[in-house]
């Protein structure tokens, strides 16, 4: 019988609200009838609304019972008082003495010292904080869980009230600055590293179709015919709108591969197939979409999820054009918005650019990964990205202000001012810092007692190319080959793949470029091959046991390799080899090929050198048999560290688990140096621990001389080798390996601190 009470009062209490909503006044008479009847239904003295404000203040703006002339001067800040105290925690705060909880804050202008019993609940709006109402009784009471429920249901309303500035003026509260919500922290995973802040713009694609059955398939086949044209028409002028900026030419790269995805003749006549089936034009294409999301639903290879997503991509733009470019239009007008962050859910290269690079700050996705295209396009634009944010779109809202932290994977939505001014404090000395590195750029990377370390680039795409002479590394260390292979429909020719690898070392410009033998299978299965479910797909069917399986296609690519070479050094190397009968196979089927080129009167390479990725760790033990072999070694330290401690780098619950850092892991890499340093072979690393500072310097120390990382990473490692003095941290280091330590960072950390090595940190 109490609930039903309980619903009729409430009922009553809504009808009695929105009658008030109904009638005339303006907004703070509205709040004030609104507090007087929340009071009197709830049996209490006092009803307050607080509102937050810019800034993260919580402002009294009406009141039933406290003094009327606090309202507008009585401030809060989020976790200041009850009131705060109720904000900062986002739930409900019911006290029959309230001024003997630690966080009771007496306010002299408010007359509340004859109160005793305060019920706080916060204003709640797509999860947001936007305000607190509060309810006070001078006895003791307690406030059952009927009446809580009751405010907050009133709290409820309220919340879309304020949200249509319904119940505020615009001189005291619809700034241009808008409702100040609760700062939000979000984590993700870092797609391209910088600074940035600016406001949300939420990416928005238009999907309602209208019209599902066709009345005339010769007119919808015609519509589809020339939506496609205006489609191919708007990528070719942004491929030549980009062609003029500076690094335009490589943007066009990415841009060609998804033109040709445009172009697919198998999608274009599935959708073609549906119209002559009785669908229009935009049913078709939704369709298409469905049933290729369906085929490869189960494809868990990020690579190949990338390819759905550019495939997304096409269809909602196929989509707008036969809709008339609406979207695009909506999109243009963005760029007058002044400085942008774009959250969305995903997003294609060609929509990144639809947006304007000069308002465009940075991106934030709920998905995404740093093989999409558009985390190659924003890198090349210099865009921070960050992906991977759980629970995004729910949690932001347009205009909200953000700031990006791509290097570490943070966005902080909502800030308050000081965290605004410290992060453009922050972004300055980032600029000043950018500054120093380019006057860096020409030094060679010595240490101040004379080691030379050669800082090379990752690389997967002619669109890297460029920062070989941006950053002045001295090559790519790492070239992989097998995003090309991804990308595509079908198994690249052997002259479709010596013109890309040619193109790759004309801009290397005679620098040293290492190309990684395809890195495919396990969980990344290419389009057009067949596969089977694996367990454990990291450690299953992939690389150099797929292709030494499938000879003809390693065959190919060497084919192609050697002839892209032609008269120039070639360097190739093998990935996921866990045995040196793996690399010495695969060095024998390099030897055919390059006879094969030999006997056909082809001009062959230079020179040609062979070399084998350090990722599996049973190669550790086989040390002295591979570098009797092999000319060169690369440590592969994302797999072979996580082979090494059984910690999967995609699981949360365990990859920060055990520290790249510790003893073990550097003891191991210790060894690795000493083996090749000892039978005369070359050595580097090119995985991410390559390209961090604090782990950088320790693979220096441990006396690596060669490094191959992102582009951004070059300038701030350069400068950290400037700073160090390698004899010192060499012998800090033998001191440290042989202790306990589970890990080495803070010491690590503590050694460039006392020793003034530069670390971007």
């Amino acid at each position: 019988m109490a609930d039903t009470t309980n619903w009729v009062g409430s009922r009553q209490l809504l009808r009695r609200l929105r009658d008030v909503m109904a009638g005339g006044g303006d907004a703070q008479a509205r709040l004030d009838q609104i507090a007087g009847i929340i009071a009197r239904d709830m049996v209490a003295e006092v009803c307050s609304i607080y509102l937050l404000r810019p800034g993260d203040i919580l402002e009294l703006f009406a009141t039933e019972g406290l003094l009327k002339t606090a309202v507008h001067r009585t401030r809060l800040r989020i976790g200041e008082g009850l009131v705060g105290d109720v904000a900062a925690h986002a739930r409900p705060l019911s006290l029959d003495e309230a001024q003997d909880h630690p966080q009771f804050a007496y306010r002299p202008e408010t007359g509340e010292e004859i109160y005793h019993s305060f019920l706080g609940v916060p204003i709640l709006r797509g999860g947001r904080v936007r305000g607190v109402l509060v309810v006070q009784n001078q006895s003791r009471r307690n406030y059952t869980e009927e009446e809580i429920e009751t405010l907050q249901t009133v709290a409820m309303v309220l919340a879309e009230l304020v949200a249509s500035g319904a119940l505020a003026a615009e001189s005291e509260f619809a700034s241009a600055d808008g409702i100040a919500l609760r700062p939000l922290r979000l984590d993700g995973a870092r797609l391209n590293g910088g600074l940035a802040m600016g406001r949300v713009v939420i990416h928005e694609r238009r999907t309602t179709i209208s019209q599902v059955v066709a009345e005339d398939v010769t007119v919808e086949l015609e519509r589809f015919d020339a939506a496609v044209q205006d489609m191919h028409r708007s990528l070719d002028a942004m491929m030549e709108e980009l062609g003029g900026h500076r690094s335009g030419k490589e943007h066009v790269e990415v841009l060609e591969a998804y033109r040709m995805f445009a172009e697919d003749r198998g999608w274009l006549a599935r959708i073609r197939e549906g119209i002559r089936g009785g669908l229009t034009a935009d049913a078709s294409v939704a369709k298409a979409l469905n049933d290729t999301r369906a085929r490869m639903a189960q494809i868990t290879d990020p690579y190949i999820r990338e390819r759905i997503l550019d495939l997304d991509d096409l269809a909602y733009r196929l989509l707008q054009h036969l809709d008339g470019g609406e979207a695009q239009q909506d999109r243009r007008r963005l760029r007058e918005a002044g400085d942008t962050v774009l959250v969305a859910r995903s997003l294609g290269p060609a929509e990144l650019l639809d947006y304007g690079r000069r308002e465009l700050k940075a991106v934030v996705l709920e998905e995404g990964s740093a093989t999409a295209h558009v985390a190659i396009v924003a890198r090349a634009l210099e865009i921070p990205l960050i992906g991977r944010v759980a629970g995004l779109l729910d949690r932001v809202e347009a205009g909200d202000h953000i700031l990006v932290d791509g290097d570490n994977g943070t966005v902080v939505v909502r800030p308050g001012d000081d965290t605004r001014q410290a992060f453009a404090e922050t972004m300055q000395s980032r600029a000043e810092l950018q500054e120093v590195y380019e006057t860096l750029r020409d030094l060679p990377a010595v240490s101040g007692d004379g080691a030379e370390v050669s800082l090379n680039l990752n690389a997967g795409l002619l669109l890297d190319l460029p920062q070989l002479r941006q950053t002045n590394a001295a090559g790519i260390g790492l070239y992989r080959t097998e995003i090309m292979f991804m990308m595509q429909g079908q198994l690249p020719g052997v002259d479709e793949q010596a013109g890309v690898y040619r193109r790759v070392m004309d801009q290397a410009d005679g620098r040293r470029v290492v190309f990684r033998t395809l890195d495919a299978g396990g969980d990344k299965l290419l389009p057009y091959m067949s596969g089977h479910h694996e367990e454990n797909p990291a450690m299953g069917w992939r690389a150099i046991r797929m292709t030494l399986d499938r000879p003809f296609m390693l065959r190919q690519q060497l084919r192609a390799l050697i002839r892209a070479a032609s008269g120039r050094p070639l360097e190739v190397m093998f990935p996921m080899v866990a045995e040196v009968s793996e690399y010495r196979a695969a060095r024998e089927i390099l030897e055919l090929e390059l006879a094969r080129a030999a006997s056909r009167g082809e001009s062959l390479p230079e020179s040609v050198s062979a070399g084998c990725m350090l990722e599996v760790p049973s190669l550790l033990f086989q040390l002295p048999q591979l570098t009797g072999c092999a000319d060169f070694l690369a440590v592969g330290s994302n797999d072979l560290l996580q082979f090494m401690y059984a910690s999967d780098r995609g699981n949360i619950a365990v990859s920060d688990r055990y520290d790249i850092l510790s003893a073990a892991s550097l003891r191991m890499l210790r060894s690795v140096v000493a083996a090749c340093d000892a039978a005369g072979v070359p050595v580097s690393v090119c995985g991410e621990m390559a390209g961090q500072p604090l782990e950088a310097m320790a693979l220096v120390g441990l006396g690596f001389r060669s490094l191959s990382m992102a582009s951004s990473s070059i300038g701030p490692t350069r400068m950290m080798i400037r700073s160090l003095d390698v004899g010192s941290l060499s012998d800090f280091l033998d001191s440290l390996l042989t202790g306990p330590s589970r890990s080495l960072r803070s010491k690590l950390s503590a050694y460039a601190r006392d020793h003034g090595v530069s670390l971007w940190t």
